[in-house]
């Protein structure tokens, strides 16, 4: 294994050191979380490399000539920088600095995103797309001086995506913009070209996805951030999204003083609502999601009261077809409609319960 010496930077700002590939002189305000959590520089770097699963992953690491195409050395090859942080790897002795190493162009777009043979041709160059991570195809383009990621995806899919994330905005809640694009689905970068840092939830809590765990950790930040993460899991509740996990949830940090300002907006809902065909369970019966976010708001007294009085609005058959109209594929809206409001009805009658029938329920 390679021993690493130099500097992990933020921007211009030194914050950790690394002497043969251990971490030290560590700065606790500056610092990537995930960094001051596991002390571990090959993990950090390995978490922010493209799969090797994806196979225009591979064929970027032909076109590039990438000698070592390992994780860490695929993520070395651009100094460990990625779009939505301003986190990078200064190697011992180099002068470079962060506006020479940030990406400013990415002329790989089409061949990560679809496999263009046109674009394997091309002259090797940086490109953020040896760190935009994820399972499936995607890339980054920049238009009129922002980044905008494009994702693959089958119809099921990106609907999914679209109409969970328009749902997100009728309720009022903090999602990342999302747009359909020619067959693909785009996301505008959220972090505004690394004007703050994303550091995904993997950073504070490693792979538990445990509700309570989750709260509590963004409780003791605040209730603010706490709340965020309620509007978060109740829309995965209602929309049957089965793949969050802590690497497509994260934070945002303030780059001067290091400080959590707020939680990410929510992305990532492509695998959920039909992304794999119609349930079969459109009552909701037995549902493990609806299952498993009523038995945390029970057990957990602060989460229980701070979510009723979240006031969520009522999700409405007019308002999930006002989220259906402008996307242009074609679903059963009837299944869908009622799948979302079963699972509201549940959640409803939960919350009716609380403050009304069961003693040792109520707040």
């Amino acid at each position: 294994m390679i021993k690493l010496n130099g500097t992990i930077m933020s921007a211009n700002i030194p914050v950790a050191t690394i002497t043969n590939s251990i971490v030290t002189n560590t700065d606790n305000k500056l610092a990537p979380l995930f960094l001051k959590r596991c002390k571990d520089i090959s993990q950090w770097l390995e978490s922010r490399a493209i799969d090797s699963h994806r196979a225009n992953s591979r064929l970027l690491k032909k076109a590039l000539r990438l000698e070592q195409k390992d994780d860490i050395s695929t993520v070395l090859s651009v100094n460990a920088v990625t779009i939505t942080d301003n986190f990078w790897f200064k190697e011992e002795g180099s002068s470079l600095t962060w506006d020479e190493v940030r990406f400013k162009e990415n002329i790989f777009d089409n061949l990560a995103l679809r496999g263009d043979p046109d674009s394997f041709n091309q002259k090797p160059s940086r490109t953020p797309e040896l760190t935009n991570t994820g399972s499936y195809e995607k890339c980054w383009r920049l238009i009129n001086g922002k980044w905008w990621m494009y994702k693959s995806g089958n119809d099921s899919e990106i609907f999914s995506e679209l109409f969970v994330y328009k749902l997100g905005i009728t309720l009022g809640f903090n999602m990342a913009t999302y747009e359909y694009a020619d067959g693909y689905v785009r996301t505008l970068d959220f972090t505004d070209n690394a004007s703050v840092n994303f550091e995904p939830a993997e950073a504070l809590i490693g792979d538990e996805e445990d509700y309570n765990k989750n709260f509590d950790l963004y409780y003791n930040f605040s209730v603010d951030i706490a709340a965020e993460y309620l509007r978060l899991i109740y829309l995965d509740t209602i929309c049957m999204n089965m793949d969050r996990h802590t690497k497509n949830y994260g934070i945002l940090r303030n780059t001067s003083t290091g400080e959590i300002a707020s939680l990410a907006p929510n992305y990532d809902n492509n695998i959920s609502l039909i992304s794999r065909g119609y349930p079969q369970n459109i009552a909701r019966e037995n549902d493990k999601l609806i299952e498993l976010f009523l038995d945390f708001l029970i057990e957990n007294e602060q989460a229980r009261e701070l979510f009723i009085n979240l006031n969520i609005p009522e999700i409405t058959e007019e308002s999930l077809n006002n989220c259906m109209d402008n996307i242009p594929i074609s679903v059963n809206r009837s299944a869908i409609i009622s799948f979302i409001l079963n699972g509201q009805q549940q959640i409803q009658d939960f919350i009716e319960q609380t403050l009304n029938n069961d003693p040792t329920l109520t707040m």
